[in-house]
């Protein structure tokens, strides 16, 4: 126990799972804690005595099942393994810190996720800017970025880090930015130190200086790249070979999505249980490196025409030729995770299967190497030259282990027959040698007459003789007696232990061998790791462009043409989620869209509710960037002129842990885009002002799409879905703002959704219609259609009295950046909604029924009734309603 607090003091924040004999041991509030997390008992140790302690664990071997479950609790796990053989061992066995393991830093199968990466993020606040990196260590990806807190809350959100690392004064602040979410560990304030980061990275890096990696001007951010290396070293990760590089992540070289847009466009996660997010849709891809990538390039749209150009060409390359897609579908299903597979390598954690599992995967290399050489498409060739199919580690990897190898190297058996001339020699032995055995034990019989007489083996005494008492008298005299039974003796000899000795120094010396010949071939592996996260790196590419291939044949996507115009001009547009989620025989119903800054800027959309606004707001910010990631898009045809922002406004939402309503979560968001706007962005706005009162909401709603009209800076593309129809009149004052609505039908008081986008506005929205398909009681329906229509007489009458009136103010032509800002008109009369009837009616025109009750109950004298005969008379009207 002194042991394991000594080791303990080590890492006081971690779990220590302590190995003694066959289990790994959690001693006190570690105890307390696994036991919570893995469903183990808790018992104690030295129960009844002061020296007390609660006790839970597992056997080693369990490790796998149990270690995930504590790492994705958010638990920090060190594991404390024993440095020698017990067996060996003077007194107290020596142990130590393997190895810890967070929720960030590991590199165990069943932690991981194969189809995502697992990113440690670390943030150093600057003075002026912030700093942040991401390391996912089971692919060797190294990021660094620079930017004010909104970037780097972006890329918090898109590449959601499984912990983050902070200096320990800035706990509040992270908190305060970031909020609460994110399992996060500090540090002291040292290891943020400029000259301590450039000195740790430049030193892994065995370079003099960070000009390489175009990072040398980020200095808050390379301080936060520093402390991801520092903490590796905390963690005991010493074999880092394969992180080679240092990457920069550029604002301007990617779309702007905020964390608003990537959450309310749901391209990553749905926000409501059983929703389905973009990347389920569009994910087609067949190797993990493939997914990876595929869920960077969702969050990360390019700005650059030439290189969206360029994934357009190939995807129209694969699309057209149905035999090239199928050839690498199949030469992509037979490879491996390469990128963590030569990762394991690196680090020396790499097991005899895994190691044959990349010889198959560099095996299938060489075939796709050639045809995509072969097929005749630019892109495709140069990504050929950038494969290397490694071929002399595979042929090595293949020559030296055995098909069937085991999953652990102390197991034996992981070496082909003819790698050593020593370790055959060994085997020989070792198994022959047992042979030999059963045929001393034959000889043995002849010799003696005894036929009982047996070769046997325990870990005590070795190899023996045993003779049953009844034969003892025929045992020779050289024959040494070992040890006596109630039935039997047992005796050695001198050919007996030699022979054992052999043997059993036999199958010591094979595991010796085979562990150094295994060593020296993971060792022969680290030359090829840069080559073969190339191949990672170029398969991964080739695996998203073939699923956009895929997803382009299986479900009509166009090519779109992607410009440095400032056209969007969709035809025919469809919801890519929406469509695939439809019942089998409905089809989704395409609409058109097109937005510009010379005529048509900004389109006011209004509709019923359920007409589907909402819908084609998020289809067209889909649809742009399908097509700014270099896929094609659900449509007719698309011209994208490049956006390099999008904003979106839609839902409702709180955040009651911080005291903001849903309407202080709608304003500040809009304050996000309205200051953050820019000439080329895309700018979705769903019901916007609804949280307030009708006057307020109209009025601030009107003021941004004057204000998104009238910016002389950012004439930006629009698309504003209201139920405030005053809107349609900004149309009749502002050049570039169009009215649109969703068409519906109505008949006989009910509507009938077209969800057909058409030109001009809407006067009503149909909500009572929604509540009565929402099941609402018939009484609510019935009074809120009582109410609506005292409001319309009332709105018409005071419409009459201010007869010769203007409705809105005009819009005073925009001179430079003050502009007359014009406000709605309020109705001179302020609404009132009727008093309800105390005393609902009985009776409806047209019933016949409840003529024949109105005839009775007229006819009836209550006076001269009897109590008898008012029950009587109670029923007889109960029957004249008829059945119920």
């Amino acid at each position: 126990m002194k042991q394991y607090y000594q080791l303990k003091t080590q890492y006081p924040g971690a779990v220590l799972l302590f190995r003694v004999g066959d289990f790994y041991e959690t001693f006190g509030e570690d105890a307390v804690t696994a036991s919570r997390i893995l469903d183990i008992t808790l018992t104690k140790r030295g129960g009844g005595t002061p020296s007390e302690v609660p006790l839970a664990g597992f056997p080693h071997h369990s490790l796998d099942t149990y270690l995930p479950k504590l790492v994705r609790a958010g638990q920090r796990v060190a594991i404390c393994d024993q440095l020698e053989d017990p067996k060996q061992a003077k007194g107290l066995v020596k142990r130590g810190i393997t190895e810890l393991v967070t929720p960030g830093v590991s590199l165990h199968d069943n932690v991981l996720e194969r189809r995502a990466n697992n990113y440690l993020a670390a943030i150093h606040f600057g003075k002026a800017e912030a700093g942040i990196s991401f390391l996912d260590i089971s692919t060797g990806e190294f990021l660094v970025a620079q930017g004010d807190i909104g970037y780097l809350g972006k890329l918090l959100q898109n590449f959601g880090p499984a912990e983050v690392l902070f200096c320990k004064q800035n706990r509040s602040d992270f908190e305060r930015h970031f909020g609460p979410d994110f399992c996060t560990y500090a540090l002291d304030e040292w290891v943020f130190g400029p000259d301590y980061a450039h000195d740790t990275l430049t030193r892994h890096f065995r370079t003099t200086s960070l000009k390489g990696f175009g990072v040398d001007n980020l200095k808050e951010g390379v301080i936060a790249a520093g402390c991801i290396l520092h903490y590796l070293a905390e963690t005991k990760h010493a074999n880092l070979s394969h992180i080679a590089s240092l990457g920069r992540l550029e604002e301007d070289k990617y779309v702007w999505l905020d964390r608003f847009t990537v959450r309310n466009l749901e391209l990553i996660q749905a926000q409501h249980p059983g929703g389905v997010p973009l990347i389920d849709i569009l994910d087609q891809t067949l190797t993990p490196m493939g997914a990876r990538l595929l869920r960077k390039w969702v969050v990360l749209p390019l700005k650059e025409a030439g290189q969206i150009q360029r994934r357009l060409d190939t995807v129209g390359a694969l699309v057209a030729d149905e035999d090239l897609l199928a050839d690498l579908t199949q030469h992509l299903r037979q490879i491996n995770d390469l990128e963590r597979l030569i990762s394991k390598v690196a680090v020396r954690r790499v097991n005899p299967r895994e190691l044959l599992q990349l010889a198959r995967a560099l095996e299938a290399v060489e075939p796709m190497r050639a045809r995509l050489a072969a097929s005749g498409v630019r892109a495709l060739e140069k990504l050929a030259d950038q494969l290397n199919p490694c071929l002399a580690l595979r042929k090595e990897i293949q020559a030296k282990i055995k098909a069937d190898a085991p999953l652990l190297t102390n197991q034996g058996g992981v070496l082909n027959d003819g790698v050593d001339a020593e370790l055959d020699e060994l085997r020989g032995l070792a198994f022959s040698g047992k042979d030999y055995l059963l045929q001393l034990q034959v000889r043995e019989q002849r010799n003696t007459g005894i036929s009982s007489l047996k070769v046997a083996y325990n870990k005590v005494f070795g190899y023996y003789l045993e003779v049953t008492n009844a034969h003892k008298d025929k045992v020779p005299a050289e024959w040494i007696r070992k040890q006596t039974l109630v039935n039997a003796e047992r005796y050695v000899t001198e050919e007996l232990k030699t022979y054992e000795e052999k043997i059993l120094h036999a199958e010591e010396q094979l595991f010796v061998i085979e562990q150094r010949i295994y060593t020296d071939l993971v060792l022969s592996a680290l030359d090829f790791v840069p080559q073969i996260q190339q191949n990672a790196r170029a398969i991964g590419v080739m695996d998203c462009l073939a699923s956009f291939a895929l997803t382009a044949r299986q479900h009509r996507y166009v090519r779109p043409i992607v410009n440095d115009g400032t056209v969007l001009d969709i035809k025919q547009g469809r919801h890519p989620v929406i469509e695939r989620q439809l019942p089998p025989g409905e089809s989704y119903i395409p609409n058109d869209i097109c937005l510009d800054q010379t005529d048509q800027q900004i389109v006011v959309i209004t509709g019923p509710n359920m007409a589907g606004k909402s819908a084609l707001l998020r289809q067209t910010a889909l649809i742009v960037l399908l097509a700014q990631i270099g896929s094609f898009v659900p449509a007719e045809s698309a011209t994208v002129g490049i956006i390099d922002k999008i904003f979106t406004r839609v839902g409702a939402s709180d955040n009651l842990s911080k005291g903001e309503s849903t309407f202080m979560v709608e304003m500040t968001e809009t304050a996000s885009i309205l200051n953050n706007l820019s000439d080329r962005s895309l700018v979705l706005m769903d019901e916007i002002g609804r949280g307030t009162s009708t006057y307020d909401g109209i009025s601030i709603a009107w003021a941004i799409v004057e204000h998104l009209h009238n910016n002389p800076k950012a004439k930006a593309k629009t698309l504003f879905a209201t139920h405030y129809h005053e809107l349609n009149q900004l149309a009749d004052d502002c050049p570039r703002v169009r009215n649109y609505n969703v068409a519906v039908k109505e008949a006989d008081g009910r509507i009938l959704f077209l969800r057909k986008l058409q030109a001009g506005g809407s006067e009503h929205s149909f909500g009572i219609h929604v509540a009565r398909l929402a099941g609402m009681p018939t009484a609510v329906v019935l009074r809120a259609n009582e109410i609506m229509h005292h409001l319309e007489v009332e709105r018409t009458s005071a419409g009459a009295d201010d007869a010769g009136a203007p409705a809105v103010p005009a819009v005073a032509p925009v001179e430079g950046p003050q502009a007359a800002q014009p406000r709605p008109r309020a109705t001179s009369a302020v609404a009132t909604a009727p008093r309800p009837q105390l005393q609902l009616s009985m009776f409806e025109p047209g019933d016949p029924a409840l003529e024949r009750l109105r005839e009775l109950l007229q006819n009836l004298d209550v006076n001269t009734l009897t109590p008898i005969e008012a029950l009587l008379k109670l029923n007889e009207l109960k029957l004249a309603l008829g059945p119920a």
